[in-house]
């Protein structure tokens, strides 16, 4: 039912100094993001390492749906987890299944969500998504062709691009005895 954890995001108060933290300090990769006007609040992603990845989002006005969840928060904290799953429509029936209300059912063409109430789920609003994750990754860490690697020749070996099914690419850094090594699996399991 769920592939992965899509991201982890965060509400703060302050979010040029959170953006400024996790983009300077820690090495994020700022990637799309939106205005919501019916909820009154704005959304970013940033990917780090190996694409994982954190939404930053904070209040745009007064009535905002983050105001209660702020409201005791010195400077912010964890909203909810996204889960990603290939098919929301097997997963709200799983659900439904095993008897854990959901609420929040969207199917936009892009994004389709449901949402686990934290009562529900040990303290933790949960937000299961289907969605292409390319769609939200900045291009510099998206494959720009129909291939899913691409290699790279260093002095010592190699550079192997290869496909996260998270969306972007996966670097592998191969010496030349790997690359050779990689070559002959390739060859024999063919």
């Amino acid at each position: 039912m769920i592939s992965r954890i899509e991201h982890i995001s965060i509400a703060v108060k302050e979010y040029d100094k959170a953006v400024d933290f996790f983009q300077n300090v820690l090495g994020a990769i700022p990637g799309v993001g939106a205005e919501d006007r019916n909820l009154k609040f704005y959304w970013q992603i940033f990917s780090l390492g190996d694409l994982s990845r954190l939404e930053l989002i904070k209040p745009t006005g007064e009535g905002s749906f983050l105001d209660n969840f702020l409201k005791n928060k010195e400077v912010g904290g964890v909203h909810h987890i996204t889960l990603q799953t290939p098919d929301i429509y097997n997963a709200r029936e799983y659900l439904e299944k095993k008897n854990i209300p959901y609420f929040g059912f969207n199917d936009f063409e892009i994004w389709k969500e449901l949402f686990i109430h934290p009562k529900d789920a040990f303290g933790i609003l949960i937000q299961i998504a289907q969605l292409n994750p390319d769609d939200y990754l900045d291009d510099s860490v998206k494959f720009s062709n129909v291939r899913r690697w691409s290699v790279d020749k260093t002095d010592d070996g190699c550079r192997l691009n290869v496909s996260h099914p998270g969306g972007g690419k996966v670097v592998l850094k191969l010496t030349d005895k790997e690359r050779k090594a990689l070559i002959k699996d390739l060859v024999e399991n063919s």
